[in-house]
Formats: C-alpha cells, structure tokens, sequence
C-alpha cells in the first residue's frame, strides 16, 4: 500500500503515517522483526531519537531490508532526533546517530526538546545537577550546519509549544519543518496547528492514540465513548478513528506497536472515511495533555520552574 505523503516546507515530501520505535521493553530482535514486517505492510516512515537507544536496530533492520531489494533507501524516510546533551554540538549527535544506523543521511533531524543538558546525561529523565542554561539560537545554528554538510535533508523540532516556535523564527536562517508533538482527539493542539500552518511548518502527531502500552501512556482516547460510537458507526476501530482524525487535520502521524494485527489496524486508517459530524463530536471532547514533562522541570536548574513555563502556558 502506497501511504499517503505530505509535503515539507523544505521541498520533501513525508509518508502520513510513521512507525514510532521508543521501546525500552523490546529488544533489538523485536524490534527488528517489527521494521520487517511493516515495511511489508507498507510503512516507509521510521521514527528513532538517540535517547530511544533503538537507532541500531532500526538501522540493521532498513539496511538489510535495501540490501535484499525491499525498498531503496530513497523509498524510505528516517526521523531522528538531537538529545538535550549533543544541543553544544548538533553535527557531532547527528554524526554518531548515523554511525548508530549505518546510514550516510537522515531525511530529517529534530530537536527532540528545548533542553540543553551536560554532555553526560544519557537518560531520557535528567537529574538535577544536569541542566545547563539554553542557547537555542546557537542549537539551531548547529542543526543548520547539519543540513548545510548534507547530514540530513531536513530539520525541525519536537515538543516545541507555538510561543516558542515563534521565538526559533525570529533567527533560524531555515525555518523548522516539522513540529513533532502530542496530538489526538483529547490533545487536539488547535492553536499550536495555526500557529505551524501560519509559517507553512508541518505538525507531526506522536502518541496519536495517547500512548497506550507506554509506561507514561493512557488509553483514555481509544477508551472514550465518544471515540467508540464513532468507530462502531463507521465499522472500524477506536484506533483508526483516532489516527485518521489526526490524518484530517493535515497531520502525519506516528504510531507506536510492534504488534502484527495493530500494525495493519493503524496502516488501514489512511482508508477510512470521517465526516462532519464525526469531527464535531471530537471537537466535543475535554482535553487532557498525556506527556506532560513534570520531568524536565525543577525549581533550581532546569529553565523550566513548572510545566506552564514548559508549554508556554499551553497545557
């Protein structure tokens, strides 16, 4: 099945539907086999972040998948993302996740958080003492760097909320392309979406069904009556109709499951029909932000006292 593409502000275009690898329940072989079997599928957009600790698997599984003629690496895009510890040196992080994948190129690199930690701090929850003050003018002049050497052939950020994309556009010489956020029907991210569409800048959606099956995640969305009665009504799944919301909004999204049956579930979301009325009674929904970050925030060093500094107030 050839998934649906959107087009970046950067001239490339993105499969709408991606596969999520933030696993640290599976081991490599799984995830592996996973890559395998949804390129079969027809998934062609792979979802990695250093702090994923998933980029070798992914790797191995994509190129052996090119070696033996299942797709050519030009058929395929690869996200990665910079962790707050490599923002001092953005070329360096991009070239060890290459090294990690054994790949020559990313199609698009994110700033994973606007976050800069000390060079050392490996885990995805920093500790107190490794928080350092944050230059994003000088990030982003490293992400540029990376796109000028030829490391990737796009750029962007994640998490970032509209307050500070804007604050990113008054000095990045090469707007970001995508904004990878939380988006679904309870995290609907209206003012966010104006915001990137003003300055043609693509919304990506991850945890488009709230993160079921992550340890942070809810199934609050798929679990929702509203979400329910119109997945009967349509002879579908909470699932499909929680994606292809996401898909209507002109977003792509990346769906996290290593599990046969979902990942044909999810894929097929691309056919489903919604309509006006389907997206009103979304409309309807309370929202409620999942991933939240109270993690990346304390009183002392992180530049974030609370999470309303985190979101800008958009939580």
């Amino acid at each position: 099945m050839k998934s649906n593409q959107v087009r970046l502000n950067s001239g490339i275009t993105m499969p709408a539907i991606g596969l999520g690898t933030y696993s640290y329940q599976n081991d490599r072989n799984t995830t592996e086999s996973a890559i395998h079997m949804a390129l079969k599928m027809g998934y062609r957009h792979f979802d990695t972040a250093k702090i994923y600790g998933s980029e070798p698997a992914v790797g191995n599984a994509l190129r052996e998948a090119i070696l033996d003629r299942t797709v050519e690496r030009e058929d395929i895009f690869v996200t990665s993302k910079l962790w707050g510890s490599d923002h001092h040196d953005p070329v360096s992080g991009l070239k060890q996740t290459l090294r990690n994948l054994g790949m020559e190129y990313l199609d698009l690199y994110l700033v994973h958080w606007p976050l800069n930690l000390k060079p050392w701090a490996c885990f995805a929850v920093p500790k107190e003492d490794e928080f350092e003050k944050l230059d994003l003018e000088s990030t982003w002049a490293g992400m540029e760097k990376c796109l000028e050497l030829g490391l990737c052939r796009s750029i962007g950020v994640s998490n970032f909320s509209s307050k500070k994309i804007e604050g990113l556009l008054e000095f990045a010489s090469v707007p970001p392309a995508v904004n990878q956020v939380e988006m679904h029907p309870m995290w609907r991210q209206a003012k966010l979406r104006e915001v990137c569409g003003d300055h043609k800048i693509h919304v990506s959606a991850y945890s488009p069904l709230g993160g079921p099956g992550n340890s942070w995640g809810s199934t609050a969305v798929v679990d929702h009556p509203t979400i329910q009665y119109i997945a009967q009504k349509r002879k579908a799944t909470p699932a499909q109709v929680a994606l292809k919301w996401g898909l209507s909004k002109g977003s792509s999204v990346i769906v996290k499951s290593f599990n046969e049956n979902r990942l044909k579930e999810n894929i097929t979301a691309l056919e489903l029909k919604l309509d006006d009325q389907d997206f009103l009674q979304i409309d309807k929904l309370e929202e409620w932000k999942i991933m939240r970050g109270e993690f990346l925030c304390n009183e002392t060093t992180s530049p974030y006292k609370s999470i309303e500094d985190l979101w800008d107030d958009e939580i």
